[in-house]
């Protein structure tokens, strides 16, 4: 965390000595050592981010450096205001800046001796790491020492000593994976079992280890914990140990002596002409696994390497590297945890009636995990069963226990391993998750959009911030630290979560290192120098004495309108992130114009109807999201936020079986705006389209373009600016009117990323640039009416995932040919009109999952050839005819 900070803090340093230093009389001299002194401070910073966990002494030294990074930010970005102010013109003006000229002296010396006083801290953070300095030596010279430790270790031991009559909800995975050791091919195979920490991944993997049919089948087999610290060489010499034990020969001569590369040979000469079985366990790093796979022969006798891992990227790259398949462990069901609950927490007796409500909160917390199930139990099944209150009072303050608990501690060490396991640039992502309510499905563009303006996301040649910030998600999701929820029909991430116990943890670390405040009660109270402030509720009005005057984020969950006002009455001048949404909300907040450095501002699911012209004030903004607002026009005031990113302004509207979009009144000089990224959703119904489609092949940067009411003549003109979108990704387009025709034939050049595409008006013919897009993963067409069946143009798309249809054919069979659509997933055919009948060939959609079909008042029969459909799991049909109703359920029977 103190790297995050120090280094985000080097990188401000820079723009300003670049820029405004000048101007800062009598404290230029300490800005520069302050600069050095951090400089030189940072290289050792990755260390003391790993040893803050077990190190008192550098844990307090941390915060204080934090605190430093966050105080200076707070004064150079002060001066900055100062510097910033606008004064006006003319009489007013001039009155205005000989009234300012007073208070800028007085904030210019405030600012001054602030920052002499923090160059005076960094003395003090100087003298600290010079005492410390031997520790981070040690700790660079035995990295190992910093990830685990004895306790873990032991802890370890124990899941491999576990009786399996203890064990819950073991039998089944133990069974499928004793076949897939047993059975299958002759070839060499990887089995890695994956999962976040705490899931039993060890205790299953020890369980099929041991079992007799196991070690029947195998002539040789060995057990390496990869997690211990040790060197490679040490790691190599225990499995030779345990190889030649089982084989019953003695240790090679000399083998204590030899490097690695003399150990790999040895070991694979002597597995070479043997079925074996090697468990690599607790498996976090690709360079063990490099070193030991090259000891493992392919000697087609049915060998098996099983590994456990918390690391996605780890399990299914050494799966593709020896064959194999990743084998996702999954929670405990409610059913199965409520019997390990009793199990230990009653001995396995009953839970008695008047806990049992208690119980259930608890366990939920414990979201399956069987760790964490038997972790808890064990403080429960010490406390009084008659005892009421000593229960509820774990309930109430599970936080602190699992902090304050000694039987508990084990449990925070766990799976707070993963977090010391990440890299400074996602250790501040991680905490971030923490200003999110117990249980909220967060979604994924949302969280991205607020890593990248909360400064979090470094910048890697030749890719955007966003982009860095889904690299980010997706190195959590890979770690197991964030869990998905629910998934795009292109299998994109919609919605995540984390487990519960790992929120309270990471909950405990942000308050411990004063990275974010999250208030939840009528008594929670916030710190005058609170940085991000995440409300979960109404607070009392003691609060009123809190400043906010440091505060950088505000997010707002479940707070009433009076609250609201008074919290945007504070002074906020220095904020970054308001994320409002879902919040009774009905005017847009005036008081954020005052805030310069606003990047990101998330009004969606309020009632706000209007954007004032001050908005042009917020030069630095960066997402402006009004989905699902009352806003249907922006001010021109919108050119002047050059930085702006995502514009993001539309909402829908079901009626019956269809979906409307209404977007915003497009403004015509849409091309100033050349930083976004995002643009959705624009009206097009204008009478000066011609310059706003030209205005748009500007927006070079556009991944997202959406478009509504568009006119036939307008076609040609958008395609031309369309091609010019060469990082385009998102495209979707409505015509003014169903009926009206979508010219997009003249596209000669599409952009090659395209991956969606959505487009809704009649078209002439299939434009026929699609069948040249091999990205496109997801195609709906609604009201094309076409003359010709679409599938031939379409069904040679190699990535097409997803296709949905409504109203896109007047004939009357729809045939897919053999070989056609090779990885479509999803099918949807909605209100064919004369549509009789639907022909699959065989060898057609060999993927296909789902089929939907619905208002095709003529097609009586299923689908001929659907029972080459061999994946085919969720067949739809919705206001159909009664025969092919009959028929659907006579084939059922």
């Amino acid at each position: 965390m103190a790297e995050s900070a120090v280094t985000h803090l080097l990188d401000k340093l820079a723009q300003f000595f670049e820029n405004e230093v000048w101007f800062l009389t009598g404290a230029r001299e300490e800005a520069l050592s302050v600069r050095g002194e951090l400089e030189r401070i940072r290289a050792f910073l990755r260390v003391a981010d790993s040893l803050e966990e077990s190190d008192m002494e550098v844990q307090v030294w941390v915060k204080q450096l934090i605190n430093i990074a966050y105080d200076m930010e707070d004064a150079l970005d002060e001066f900055s205001l100062v510097l910033r102010h606008d004064h006006g013109v003319g009489f007013t003006g001039l009155i205005n800046r000989m009234s300012c000229c007073i208070k800028n002296l007085k904030a210019r010396y405030r600012v001054t001796s602030e920052i002499q006083s923090i160059h005076s801290r960094v003395k003090g953070i100087c003298d600290g790491h010079r005492r410390l300095r031997h520790k981070f030596r040690w700790a660079q010279q035995d990295p190992s020492s910093t990830s685990t430790d004895n306790t873990w270790m032991d802890n370890r031991g124990n899941a491999l000593l576990l009786d399996k009559t203890g064990l819950v909800g073991i039998e089944q995975p133990k069974n499928e994976l004793i076949g897939q050791l047993l059975d299958g091919v002759h070839r060499r195979e990887v089995i890695s079992v994956l999962g976040m920490g705490g899931l039993g991944k060890t205790t299953l993997v020890k369980q099929v280890f041991e079992d007799p049919s196991v070690k029947k089948h195998f002539a040789v087999y060995a057990w390496i914990t990869l997690s211990r610290p040790s060197e490679i060489e040490e790691l190599l010499k225990d499995m030779l140990d345990q190889i030649v034990r089982v084989m019953r020969k003695p240790v090679p001569p000399g083998a204590n002596a030899m490097n690695s590369d003399w150990l790999k040979m040895i070991i694979n000469d002597q597995l070479q002409r043997r079925r074996y079985l090697i468990v690599l366990d607790d498996a976090w790093y690709r360079d063990k696994w490099d070193a030991v796979m090259h000891a493992l022969p392919n000697n087609d006798h049915g060998s098996r390497v099983i590994i456990t891992t918390r690391n996605a990227d780890l399990a299914s790259t050494s799966c593709k590297e020896f064959n194999g398949l990743v084998k996702n462990m999954e929670p405990l069901n409610p059913e199965q945890s409520w019997k390990l609950f009793c199990q230990r927490t009653f001995q396995k007796n009953s839970c008695p009636s008047h806990l049992e409500e208690i119980c259930e909160y608890i366990l939920g917390k414990c979201d399956g995990l069987p760790f964490a199930i038997m972790a808890i139990s064990g403080v429960l099944a010490a406390k009084d069963k008659q005892r009421i209150d000593e229960w509820d009072a774990l309930r109430c303050n599970l936080r602190a226990e699992i902090d304050g608990n000694n039987r508990l501690k084990n449990l925070k060490r766990v799976l707070s391993l993963s977090f010391s396991d990440l890299p400074y640039y996602l250790k501040s992502c991680f905490l971030h998750l923490s200003v999110f309510p117990e249980g909220h499905l967060i979604e994924r563009r949302r969280l991205t959009r607020l890593w990248v303006a909360e400064g979090f996301v470094e910048r890697r040649e030749g890719k955007t911030l966003d982009e860095v910030a889904k690299e980010y998600f997706s190195e959590l999701l890979n770690r197991s630290l964030v869990q998905v929820a629910e998934t795009t029909t292109d299998r994109r991430v919609r919605l995540c979560r984390i487990h519960d116990f790992q929120r309270e943890i990471i909950t405990s670390k942000s308050s411990d290192q004063s990275f974010a405040t999250i208030t939840k009660e009528q008594t929670d109270m916030w710190p005058n120098k609170v940085r991000r402030l995440s409300l979960h509720n109404s607070l009392q009005a003691a609060q009123q004495n809190r400043s906010l005057s440091r505060l950088r984020s505000l997010y707002m969950f479940g707070v009433d309108r009076g609250f609201i006002d008074f919290v945007l009455g504070c002074d906020i001048k220095l904020l970054n992130v308001l994320d409002m949404q879902a919040t009774p909300l009905s005017r847009f907040p005036v008081q954020v114009v005052d805030c310069y450095y606003l990047r990101y501002l998330n009004l969606r699911h309020t009632e706000v109807k209007t954007i004032p012209t001050s908005i042009g004030r917020l030069q630095n903004l960066e997402t402006l999201d009004l989905k699902y607002t009352n806003v249907t026009r922006l001010p021109v005031e919108i050119f002047k936020l050059q930085k702006l990113q995502h514009l993001l302004v539309y909402r829908y509207a079901n009626i019956s079986y269809l979906c409307y979009k209404y977007g915003f009144k497009a403004l015509t000089e849409i091309g100033a705006l050349q930083s976004l990224q995002k643009l959705c959703y624009i009206e097009a119904n204008d009478e000066r389209n011609d310059i706003l489609m030209r205005e748009l092949g500007k927006l070079t940067q556009l991944s997202r373009l959406g478009i509504l009411k568009l006119r036939k003549e307008d076609g040609r003109a958008l395609c031309s600016s369309i091609e010019k979108l060469t990082n385009l990704c998102a495209l979707s387009v409505a015509s003014v009117e169903d009926d009206e025709i979508l010219d997009l034939q003249h596209l000669t050049s599409p952009p090659q990323l395209l991956q969606r595409i959505y487009l809704r008006g009649r078209l002439k013919m299939i434009p026929n640039w699609l069948a040249t897009l091999d990205s496109l993963v997801k195609l709906l067409l609604r009201m094309s009416r076409l003359k010709d069946d679409p599938l031939a143009l379409l069904q040679s798309l190699p990535n097409l995932i997803h296709l949905e249809l409504l109203q896109v054919f007047e004939g009357k069979t729809l045939c897919f040919k053999s070989k056609g659509f090779r990885k479509l997933r999803i099918l949807g055919l909605d209100n064919f009109d004369g549509l009789r009948s639907v022909e699959v060939e065989e060898g057609a959609m060999p993927c296909l999952e789902k089929l939907i079909i619905q208002r095709c008042k003529l097609l009586e029969k299923l689908p001929s050839g659907i029972e080459y459909l061999t994946k085919l799991r969720v067949l739809e049909f919705f206001d159909m005819p009664d025969q092919l109703v009959k028929e659907v359920y006579a084939t059922r029977a």
